[in-house]
């Protein structure tokens, strides 16, 4: 005995207490059987009584929480679905001036992705590349059609007025709030690992990886893809470029990875 409580009662409200708290509601009702069984003192039936008023605080938090979680995802689900439906307006926008762009952009992010995820990016950030990639050409919008579907070989002008899509791109994307630092990806895809490639940002610091990414990505489907300017170059010239400049053009992890993803049969373009 303790205190006038047997200790078989004791030990027994002891456990079903212990199971509560592990979270095994199941065990409530048997508290209070307990402390009806007559032999527990009236201490303990007082203690019954506030335990079970805890217990109505404590689950109607509980349930206050599950509704503002679900509130929390509903609304994460809207935002989710606009940015989703901007994003495909804008390649949408693009595809119906340029068709060959726009299905160079998908291609690029199909490619980009598997990239990333052989390098175990989070779906978080896997998110944010495809978005990236699907929008990277969008600031040739800005350029010229009749440049961009020009057969034959292109001036150095016109490459220079190419050469500014990604700084378009760039301040297209810099006033949407998305999660991650999409237009930075987008303006950075074409500087490569060296110094070289374009714009020319002195003050940029490192190039993210998301844009070393779809800067490979980029490279190998133009080269392996039909241009209006020359035929498909085939998979293999394109993936023996990555290879050749494997370190300085393009960053070797990446490289590394888009080659074992083609040679290892592990990704293909879709035709």
């Amino acid at each position: 005995m303790t205190d006038g409580l047997p200790e078989e009662l004791l030990r027994e409200l002891t456990r079903v207490c212990r199971e509560i708290a592990a979270g095994k509601d199941g065990e409530k009702d048997r508290f209070f059987e307990l402390t009806r069984e007559g032999s527990a003192p009236p201490y303990i039936t007082d203690l019954a009584e506030s335990f079970g008023m805890m217990l109505v605080k404590v689950e109607t938090r509980e349930f206050q929480l599950e509704q503002k979680i679900d509130e929390l995802q509903k609304s994460y689900a809207r935002t989710k679905s606009m940015l989703d439906g901007m994003v495909l307006s804008l390649v949408s926008t693009l595809e119906h001036r340029d068709p060959y762009t726009a299905g160079h952009g998908r291609r690029v992010t199909e490619l980009s992705c598997a990239i990333a995820e052989y390098l175990c990016f989070d779906s978080n950030r896997l998110e944010g590349l495809r978005i990236a990639g699907l929008l990277h050409d969008i600031g040739k919008i800005a350029v010229p059609l009749e440049i961009l579907s020009k057969p034959g070989k292109i001036s150095e002008h016109e490459f220079n007025l190419i050469k500014i899509h990604p700084q378009t791109g760039h301040d297209i994307l810099a006033s949407i709030d998305f999660p991650w630092p999409v237009a930075q990806f987008v303006l950075q895809h074409h500087r490569r690992v060296d110094g070289s490639g374009y714009p020319i940002l002195p003050d940029a610091g490192e190039i993210p990886l998301e844009a070393r990414i779809l800067g490979v990505a980029d490279v190998v489907e133009a080269m392996a893809s039909h241009r209006p300017y020359r035929p498909g170059l085939g998979i293999d010239r394109a993936l023996d470029e990555i290879e050749k400049n494997r370190g300085t053009s393009y960053d070797p992890d990446v490289a590394d990875a888009c080659i074992c993803l083609f040679r290892a049969g592990r990704f293909t373009f879709e035709s």
